[in-house]
């Protein structure tokens, strides 16, 4: 039976791990990079480090197996990132010999060194943001939808005007339960599908 609570410090490492394992379109990355890192550098760990009270977690028996992560408010985290996230991180791997990375570790790092903003008017619609991967085991019980509205519902306690979430268009799954779970198609760039949800009336 999986259990759904509040991020705790100690979870971060999880958050790492899950990021990896589902990296790919919601299947396994491991094969695609050579630092197993930096994808959860820029889709889980600042969120746990940055933003915890907005970070959820499910597990079962075996531990840790999904999560909810995002903020209320996206200008406000993006330039947070710039302060307090990214600048360690580009002086980690400044010099690093680009020949041992692979080409997925080549975009996280473009990322690190020069983010990209969401679009300003998805965020002026919709600022709030959310990162959703469970592992295979914890899929098709429901789990994400929980999740889900356990953060839905205190984002609206909080007065959070909407949420607005991108997902790869190549991961079907995932495109099909955020627009099953109520988000709208906003707009397309390249391979990302942008979506949105209001949760005001």
């Amino acid at each position: 039976m999986a259990t759904l609570r509040h991020y705790r410090p100690g979870d971060l490492e999880d958050l790492y791990r899950i990021c990896l394992l589902t990296g790919d379109s919601g299947a396994d990355a491991s094969p695609l990079h050579n630092d197993p890192e930096l994808i959860g550098h820029v889709y889980a760990g600042p969120y746990g480090v940055l933003e915890p009270e907005h970070v959820l977690v499910a597990g079962d028996e075996g531990g840790i197996a999904g999560y909810l992560v995002g903020t209320h408010d996206t200008a406000a985290f993006e330039a947070r990132l710039e302060r307090e996230w990214w600048p360690d991180l580009r002086q980690r791997y400044a010099g690093r010999d680009e020949g041992a990375f692979t080409k997925a570790d080549r975009m996280r790092l473009a990322t690190i060194n020069r983010p990209s903003s969401d679009p300003a008017d998805l965020v002026a619609r919709y600022p709030a943001h959310i990162h959703m991967n469970l592992l295979p085991r914890l899929r098709g019980q429901r789990i994400g939808s929980r999740l889900l509205q356990l953060w839905i519902d205190a984002a609206q306690a909080a007065g959070v005007q909407g949420i607005h979430l991108g997902a790869n268009s190549e991961n079907t799954g995932g495109v099909a339960f955020w627009t099953a779970s109520g988000f709208t198609p906003i707009q397309t760039a390249g391979r990302t599908i942008w979506f949105g949800m209001s949760l005001q009336g």
